[in-house]
């Protein structure tokens, strides 16, 4: 009886194991497969299977072919204004309003809270008439300011995470700044907002990884040349190289690398932050 018990047990472990190696090489494998065909000449992109490196060959022609073409510095230098402008806005507004929703007792809080919540499950794309035609009235069409304050105003999700964070801080730490004279302004910015940082840590990394891979409200709100980002660079890049894979592969591989970086050195953050907010003592 032991026996089967462990050889139940071993297999559950090797099942565990089979299927996390499975998903693994479901993310893993077309990410190599596009790095390999960076690598390669147009000959070897026909000759050589996908999943082998020309190790004899190795060509770093299609990343020099990325990197002189002009648009690339300008997709980078608007995704970072973009980036920064936003993430700002949107850890300020996150902040505040969390605060005020989880530390204060005022008429129609319930119906403001539940105006944010509705605003969440409605689908982007039921509105997006409506939206186009503020930003166009606005007169923000066709400028930077288009996708910042669509990405302030219109992802609610630094809310949820600031609120979960805050409801785990206790009230009698507010309780004793106003004692000691503090004011609510000087509450949230000297006490509340430091201890915020976890939760700050996970909506910056989560937003900024959805803005440099967000490639619709660019093309839909900034047609111009000189207003490209990453991905908007990607998309016409990939028009230009038609039937040139390996050259299309390196500028896969270059737009791709600063969220893989992102993610890698920050992963750490978005769980503690996710964790810190999760659970109310």
């Amino acid at each position: 009886m032991l026996e089967s018990r462990k050889r139940r047990e071993l297999l559950a472990q090797i099942l565990k194991q089979l299927i996390c190696i499975g998903m693994v090489l479901i993310v893993i494998t077309p990410i190599l497969l596009t790095f390999f065909a960076s690598l390669k000449t147009k000959g070897d992109m026909v000759n050589t299977s996908p999943l082998t490196l020309p190790l004899d060959r190795i060509t770093l022609e299609n990343y020099a072919e990325v990197f002189h073409n002009k648009y690339l510095l300008i997709g980078f230098k608007n995704t970072i204004i973009i980036l920064v402008v936003s993430i700002v806005f949107n850890v300020l507004l996150g902040t505040v309003t969390a605060f005020i929703i989880e530390r204060f007792q005022f008429r129609g809080k319930k119906i403001i809270v539940s105006m944010f919540f509705i605003g969440m499950l409605v689908p982007t794309f039921v509105t997006e008439i409506a939206r186009f035609k503020i930003i166009n009235g606005l007169g923000l069409y066709n400028t930077l300011g288009a996708p910042i304050v669509i990405y302030i105003a219109a992802d609610l999700m630094q809310l949820y995470i600031y609120r979960q964070f805050i409801s785990t801080l206790p009230v009698s730490l507010d309780e004793s700044a106003l004692l000691d004279g503090c004011s609510y302004f000087g509450l949230f910015g000297r006490i509340i907002f430091p201890l915020l940082s976890p939760a700050t840590a996970t909506v910056v990394i989560i937003k900024a990884i959805t803005i440099i891979n967000d490639m619709y409200i660019p093309y839909l709100y900034m047609p111009k040349n000189k207003l490209r980002t990453l991905t908007t660079f990607l998309m016409d890049y990939a028009n230009a190289q038609q039937g040139s894979w390996q050259s299309l592969a390196a500028g896969i591989i270059v737009i791709m690398l600063p969220t893989i970086l992102i993610y890698v050195i920050f992963q750490r953050h978005i769980l503690a932050g996710v964790a810190a907010g999760a659970v109310k003592e």
